[in-house]
Parts: C-alpha cells; sequence; structure tokens
C-alpha cells in the first residue's frame, strides 16, 4: 500500500473571491488566497468546475466541458497587460455585494472582454500573435 503524505486546503471557488466587477476572477484577490494559503500551510486549493455555467448559473450545469468561464478572467490584468486602460473600468455599475447578478455581471464583462480583443487585434506585436496561435494549437490538440 502507498501511503500519501499528509496534506490540507481548502474549497473555495475563484467567483466567492472580493470582486469590485461583482464577481471574484483570477487577479489579484487569486493570488493573495494562494499566498494566504501557503503561509498557513495549505497544500491544496480545491475549486469547483471552472465552466460557463448554464441555467441556474451553477458551476455543475456547464455550458461546456471543455471551456473555462470567461467571467474568471480578470479585468484588472488586462489593465496590466496593456488591453485595456483604466478609464475603461471607470463605469463599474453598483453590482450587490452580497451575491453574484451573473445575468449584469455577464454582460458588463462581454463588454469589456469584447474591447480588450480588438485592441489586441489592433495592437499586439506579431510575436504576441504568433504566441497566441500557437498556444491555440496546442490547447486544441490535447
Amino acid at each position: 500500500m502507498t501511503s500519501f503524505p499528509r496534506a490540507s486546503g481548502i474549497l473555495l471557488h475563484p467567483t466567492s473571491l472580493p470582486g469590485r466587477y461583482g464577481i471574484g476572477d483570477m487577479g489579484e484577490w487569486a493570488f493573495r488566497f494562494v499566498d494566504w494559503l501557503a503561509a498557513h500551510d495549505q497544500t491544496i486549493w480545491q475549486v469547483l468546475p471552472l465552466n460557463p455555467t448554464g441555467y441556474g448559473d451553477s458551476p455543475y450545469q456547464a455550458l461546456s466541458a471543455f471551456a473555462g468561464s470567461p467571467l474568471l478572467i480578470s479585468l484588472d490584468k488586462l489593465v496590466e497587460a496593456g488591453w485595456l486602460e483604466s478609464a475603461d473600468l471607470a463605469d463599474v455599475p453598483d453590482f450587490p455585494a452580497d451575491r453574484v447578478d451573473y445575468g449584469w455581471v455577464s454582460v458588463y464583462h462581454d463588454e469589456k472582454l469584447t474591447l480588450a480583443h480588438s485592441r489586441f487585434k489592433e495592437k499586439a506585436t506579431a510575436e504576441q500573435k504568433d504566441e497566441i496561435e500557437a498556444w491555440c494549437i496546442q490547447t486544441a490538440s490535447r
């Protein structure tokens, strides 16, 4: 019998993290959470499915078994990368603090992700576009 070393961790979906855009994402608070886990000798971060949600917004009723939820993309990280500007995020709606309003959040995020994508298409270097293309090919072949 193989024995495994003991480990402990926490189950927390990234959407439960704080987020100024109506939902937690894989941005600053996710990094802070990982740092907190490490500081407290936790070695596992268990998450629920990270797919785009379907009817009822349950992570267990995903629209796709293969896609990742675009709501988890950090808008702040897109600002850091230069695909959004701080001014683009000045119109953050007054999202509820106690729950995620997926309909409202989805519309806002889709608008900002579409803007970031159009900026990427316009301003990305050939090297950046090649890197994305290579990543897409590699991901599709899995």
